[in-house]
């Protein structure tokens, strides 16, 4: 059964605590990128410009009221707000990237994340139902994967790696990653060979040799 682990124990692979039994191997790491995390999980954009709005808001009131130096002694503390929530952001955003692993191995998936605490959860080709690529057009874009019945992950341990607006069925993600499309065409692959792996059932010498 696929679950998480805190990452107390010494890595033997990056993003791997327990390492990997014979046979498994790693067919691809990878992490989210720090701006387009900041973008699409933190908001950093509508932050910033709701910040940047409010300046402009008191600029523009106070040079009514005394000029321009007034203008500058209230919008200049907004302005130096704005820029500080904007660096703020990025910083967690940027701790979380540098933070997390994403693996694809030739049996499953595992996501070593959080900057605070490291938590690592597994997830067997097995258990995924669906998975979804959602696509931008620098060619970033979030993976995100579909559990079957059974299995519930925390969507806060999970966020921000996980997809949005699913908070009962949570979907664990892949989350602003580098050369997404080609990432989930391995998924994709990768999972379809495990699958459709033969399954040998040992038969007993004994048994064999009623059945000559």
């Amino acid at each position: 059964m696929s679950g998480h682990d805190k990452d107390f124990d010494f890595e033997l692979m990056p993003g791997v605590p327990a390492g990997l039994p014979k046979g498994e191997e790693i067919l691809w790491q990878g992490h989210p990128q720090a701006m387009a995390l900041a973008r699409e999980a933190y908001k950093i954009n509508w932050i910033t410009g709701y910040l940047v709005v409010i300046a402009l808001w008191r600029a523009g009131g106070a040079y009514a009221d005394g000029g321009a130096a007034m203008m500058a002694a209230k919008g200049l503390p907004y302005l130096a707000l704005a820029a500080a929530a904007y660096g703020v952001v990025y910083l967690l955003a940027w701790a979380q990237a540098r933070a997390s692993i994403y693996t694809i191995t030739s049996a499953r998936v595992i996501m070593r994340i959080g900057a605070a605490l490291p938590v690592t959860y597994t997830i067997p080709f097995v258990r995924i139902a669906a998975a979804r690529l959602d696509l931008k057009p620098k060619g970033t874009g979030t993976i995100a994967i579909e559990i079957t019945e059974g299995m519930h992950l925390s969507y806060a341990v999970l966020w921000p790696h996980l997809r949005p607006g699913f908070a009962r069925h949570t979907q664990p993600a892949f989350r602003c990653i580098a050369d997404a499309s080609n990432v989930a065409r391995l998924l994709s692959e990768s999972a379809q060979a495990k699958l459709n792996e033969p399954v040998v059932t040992p038969v007993a010498a004994g048994s064999a040799l009623a059945a000559e």
